[in-house]
Parts: structure tokens; C-alpha cells; sequence
């Protein structure tokens, strides 16, 4: 592998971060590429006109999760796996990111997403999946758990029951079964994904950022409790109101 190759490459078009993965074959995880993904952040956070962040993959994989030769490495010895427990916790740091970022996330999943692949799907806030995309948190099978938020974030999306289901079982689910459990909410052709993605993507980045990123608290308080979510509606109402770009759609709107 080209050393020098970025694992994830970065564009921007109009209000879209388009990040894509680029890590062949199959875009595994590896520290570089956790850093990479944190500088991607750190680029696009502080630009107001990005609006969505759309995570792809260049090849058939979103992405398989791990590096198994990176494992493989590092499970060996203690400090190795030590390594590997860091390696977790940089996982677990930079998808919560993605979760609390003002940007909307999309992620646009062909082939697998599976472990640490699945786990950055499930940080996004829209999840878009080809129909022939498998989807799973096969950690159990090697005596391992899904530790980089996957078993929080599945059970606050799905419910416990698909949760148990899906992580103990260790099953790895077609588009059609994804959807049907609410863990993707779109299943289209392969061949039409990217066309897909980024009409959602252009369709949410019209939007003003101050209104998705009030619409985003909101949703978030009513799914973590971490805030009176009403309390929030009008809070978020009340600074709309005041946004000259705000005031001009309504007006506008009106006027019609």
C-alpha cells in the first residue's frame, strides 16, 4: 500500500463536504485513517457554508471495520493491545463527533459496513444503503463487542430488542432487513446510490444552517433526554425569528 495515499479525500461542492474513503480494499481502520477523519473535521467545522457532511467509499466496501493486519500486530502482547483499546477509544471520540456535529451526516453505504465501518454509519444521521450492502457487528463471534458505540448507538436507534438480536447473534443483515429494522432509511439500486445521496445531500444543504442545526438539537434531545426537548422548540423558535434569512423565506413564502 502507497503510504503516502490519503485514507479518506476530502472535497467540497457548494454546502456539501463530500469525504470519501480510499483506503483499497476495503477501507480498513487503522490509526492513520482515525486521524485523517479528525482532520477532515477539523477542516469543514468551522466553514458556515458547509452544511452536510456525505461520507462515501471509493470501491465496493464502505468500509469492513478493523485492520486485521493491524490486529494482528498488536494482539500479541499487552501493549499491544493496549494499543488497540486506544486505538477504540479514538474510534469512539471522532464518530461522536460526526454525532454532534452542526453538519447533517449522510452515509452513503455500498458492500459492507461492518464493526468499527457500521459504527461510523451509525454516528451519521441519515443512513442510505445499496441493495446488495451487507450490514453487521460480527464482534461477538471472536469474543470481542462492537466498542466504538456500536452497542449505543444500535440500541438508541433500533430499540434493545433488535440490538440483542443483531449484536449477540452476531448477524450480518441485507439493505432490505436494514431498513426493515430502522437501521437505514433508504435501501435503493447500487447503481443509483450516488445519485441518490447527493440529491438528499443538495435537498438538505438548501436549508439554512441555523434552522438544521436548531432541527438537529431538537431531535437529539428528544432521543438522548438530555434536555427538555420543548423547552428547546421554542428556544430555537425564538433565534430563527431573529434571522434576516429566516424572515426573508417566510416573507417570501407568504407572499406566494
Amino acid at each position: 500500500m502507497d503510504t503516502a495515499r490519503d485514507p479518506i479525500t476530502l472535497a467540497v461542492e457548494g454546502g456539501i463536504a463530500i469525504a470519501t474513503l480510499d483506503r483499497p480494499p476495503v477501507n480498513a481502520i487503522d490509526d492513520a485513517w482515525v486521524a485523517r477523519l479528525e482532520a477532515v473535521l477539523d477542516e469543514i467545522e468551522p466553514r458556515a457554508e458547509v452544511r452536510v457532511l456525505w461520507i462515501r467509499s471509493s470501491g465496493r466496501a464502505f468500509c469492513a471495520g478493523a485492520d486485521l493486519a493491524l490486529m494482528r500486530d498488536r494482539f500479541a502482547s499487552e501493549a499491544g493491545r493496549a494499543q488497540m483499546v486506544a486505538l477504540t477509544r479514538a474510534m469512539q471520540q471522532v464518530f461522536a463527533r460526526i454525532e454532534r456535529s452542526s453538519k447533517v451526516s449522510i452515509a452513503e453505504i455500498r458492500g459492507a459496513a461492518l464493526g468499527g465501518g457500521l459504527e461510523l454509519a451509525l454516528a451519521c444521521d441519515i443512513r442510505i444503503v445499496a441493495d446488495g450492502a451487507k450490514l453487521g457487528l460480527p464482534e461477538a463471534r471472536l469474543g470481542l463487542l462492537p466498542g466504538a458505540g456500536g452497542t449505543q448507538r444500535l440500541t438508541r436507534l433500533c430499540g434493545d430488542a433488535v440490538a440483542r438480536r443483531m449484536i449477540l447473534a452476531a448477524e450480518v443483515i441485507d439493505a432490505a432487513r436494514a431498513v426493515a429494522w430502522g437501521i437505514a432509511q433508504d435501501c435503493v439500486a447500487a447503481d443509483r446510490i450516488e445519485h441518490e445521496a447527493r440529491a438528499l445531500a443538495q435537498r438538505i444543504a438548501a436549508s439554512p444552517a441555523p434552522a438544521l442545526t436548531a432541527c438537529k438539537r431538537c431531535i437529539t434531545a428528544a432521543v438522548e433526554r438530555n434536555e427538555d426537548g420543548f423547552a428547546a422548540e421554542l428556544e430555537g423558535t425564538t433565534l430563527l425569528y431573529a434571522q434576516p434569512e429566516t424572515q426573508a423565506l417566510v416573507r417570501a413564502f407568504l407572499a406566494r
